[in-house]
């Protein structure tokens, strides 16, 4: 079971994935190369050997990177297990490349002053368990 949440770039003023316009095109977050030099630059630790994904591991948690094998890449799938504090490196990546963090699960994006769905997935994720 992963918390899933979207690496992509969106409007300054969209919170929500309720507020994204129908006719909205993202932007890519730049060629193949470009974005994994950005993830290895932000997170040196991260095993990029698979060119479509990547992992990222802490000491309570794991992420698998969706990078796609498109070029250029639209954006970024996180899988994300685990707990702890898996989201100051979520912030980082998305920093590194210029996007926002959506969470797959309620539409809501992620900021450093907003991080509830992690907690919710986590205490769902105990529940289901």
């Amino acid at each position: 079971m992963s918390w899933d949440v979207l690496l992509v770039r969106l409007p300054a003023d969209v919170t929500s994935v309720h507020e994204i316009p129908a006719d909205y095109i993202p932007e890519p977050l730049g060629r193949r190369d470009d974005v994994r030099a950005a993830v290895t630059q932000a997170c040196p630790e991260a095993d990029l050997s698979d060119p479509a994904w990547g992992e990222l591991s802490g000491p309570t948690w794991s992420v698998e990177l969706n990078i796609g094998s498109e070029d250029p890449v639209d954006s970024i799938m996180l899988h994300i297990q685990g707990s702890g504090g898996v989201l100051t490196d979520v912030f980082r990546l998305a920093e590194a490349l210029r996007c926002k963090v959506l969470d797959c699960a309620n539409g809501d994006l992620i900021t450093p002053g907003h991080t509830s769905g992690w907690e919710e997935f986590q205490e769902y994720r105990d529940r289901a368990l």
